[in-house]
Parts: C-alpha cells; sequence; structure tokens
C-alpha cells in the first residue's frame, strides 16, 4: 500500500521553487514531463493534454529521484521487510532548488521510495510545467468555449526540443541505439508509467519495443554504461517501485 505524508513536501506560492527566475538544464522531471505532453490531444486542434494525469505526481517524483541517482547525490538501500529505502550522499547536494527540496528530505533519515513519491510528487507539476513555459517549450493560451468564456489551453512551444527528446527515445526503443543515462532512465519512466502505448503514432508499441522497454526499466542500459554501474541501478531500483506503484493506483480494488 502507498504510504501518504501528513503534508506535500512542497506547497504554497513561497514554496514552488524554479518557477521563475534564472534556469539551469533542464532537470530529468522536466524532460519527462515535456515528452508526456501530448500536444495535439485537446479537444481543439493545436491544443494538448497531459499523458497520465492520474498517476502523474508518482511518475514526476520517480523522475526526480532518478535524477538523484544519476547524479549520485542519492543511493538506495534495503529497509525492512525487503522496502527499498533513499538515502542521501553526504556532502553531494544537487544545485537545482526541485531537487535539492528531495534531497533535504532524504538526508534527514533514508526513507522508503513509497514514502518519498508520496511526499515529494503532489506538488511537482505546477513548477515544472512553468519552467518548461519560461522555456518557450510549452505556451499557455486562452480560447473561447461556447463564443463566451475563457480557457486555459496548453500549445507546443515550437522550440523543437520535445522532438528531439521523442527522437532520442525512439532510436534507443525502436532501432536499438545505445542509450545514454538519461535517455535510457527517460524510457524506462515512460514504460513504467504507463504511458508509453499513447507514443504509438511515434513509437510503435510492438513487442520488441516492449521487450526493451522492460529492459530500461531494469537497468540494463547496455556495455556504454558501465562507468554509471551505480547510477544505473539506483535508478532501476526507483523506477520499479514507480512501476509497482503507479499499477497498484490503477487496478480496482479487487480485481
Amino acid at each position: 500500500m502507498t504510504q501518504q505524508p501528513e503534508r506535500p513536501l512542497v506547497g504554497g506560492e513561497a514554496e514552488t521553487p524554479g518557477a521563475t527566475g534564472r534556469l539551469g538544464a533542464p532537470t530529468l522531471a522536466e524532460d519527462l514531463l515535456l515528452l508526456l505532453f501530448q500536444p495535439n490531444s485537446g479537444l481543439r486542434s493545436g491544443t494538448g493534454t497531459i499523458a497520465g494525469e492520474n498517476t502523474l505526481f508518482y511518475t514526476l517524483a520517480g523522475a526526480v529521484l532518478a535524477d538523484l541517482g544519476l547524479g549520485e547525490h542519492v543511493r538506495t538501500d534495503s529497509g525492512r521487510a525487503g522496502t527499498t529505502r533513499v538515502r542521501a550522499v553526504e556532502d553531494n547536494p544537487p544545485s537545482d532548488d526541485i531537487l535539492r527540496l528531495t534531497w533535504d528530505y532524504v538526508s534527514e533519515k533514508p526513507r522508503g521510495v513509497q514514502t518519498v513519491l508520496a511526499a515529494i510528487g503532489p506538488t511537482l507539476r505546477g513548477p515544472l510545467l512553468d519552467r518548461l513555459v519560461e522555456r518557450g517549450d510549452i505556451r499557455r493560451a486562452s480560447r473561447k468555449t461556447l463564443g463566451l468564456f475563457d480557457t486555459k489551453v496548453l500549445q507546443d512551444g515550437g522550440n523543437g526540443r520535445r522532438s528531439r527528446l521523442l527522437e532520442d527515445v525512439r532510436d534507443v526503443l525502436v532501432e536499438g541505439a545505445e542509450p545514454r543515462p538519461r535517455v535510457a532512465a527517460l524510457a524506462a519512466l515512460l514504460s513504467g508509467s504507463g504511458t508509453l502505448p499513447q507514443f504509438h503514432r511515434e513509437i510503435p508499441w510492438t513487442t520488441p519495443v516492449i521487450t526493451r522497454a522492460k529492459e530500461l526499466e531494469r537497468g540494463s542500459w547496455g556495455a556504454g554504461a558501465a562507468a554509471e554501474a551505480v547510477a544505473r541501478t539506483v535508478t532501476a531500483t526507483i523506477v520499479s517501485n514507480v512501476g509497482n506503484v503507479v499499477i497498484a493506483a490503477t487496478v480496482p480494488p479487487g480485481n
């Protein structure tokens, strides 16, 4: 059962770092949210929605933890009853504000992956989306509904970054290219989130693609990833937990 925190880790306007101001390199969670944005899936042409909204906070939180794993800011170990815990690597905090909040949270004491997902996930969507808008990856716009009411919509920013990310993931899953660690983590998170079938137009939902995606979820990233063995193992462990939580959240009780 997924553990729920007493309150979200991030909350309120004063605690949404990274929404405005100077931005560094995109985080893995930003890249994942940009990929999950489906540019032409809205009710009107040219508007989009975000895939997997029902379990989005688990997926984005998993991306934050995976990013910390790739940067060797956290590691994992075993807790009670075989659960997986996340532990901060001392003296190696991340510079990104959103990643730092999570690092600070797990630096207090080792915490179960599911506890961390539930604590950091609920309020990630807003600040991450703000960052994508600020970068020009996504645009916010207004459309008239019934000719009377203004409706807020999301549109592709037109800078091509989403297309490039999607092409990288497609090369790995369809063409069999050996992935860079971040691309491997993105593909694994898409697979673990259960949203990969929604990319069928660009990434055919075939048996080889499914097989490769599951390999990436398990941390099989290819020989070139040997130097990132620790980060790969941590990320694979986190992604596996994300997948389990998403499945549990989407299966009706009693099934």
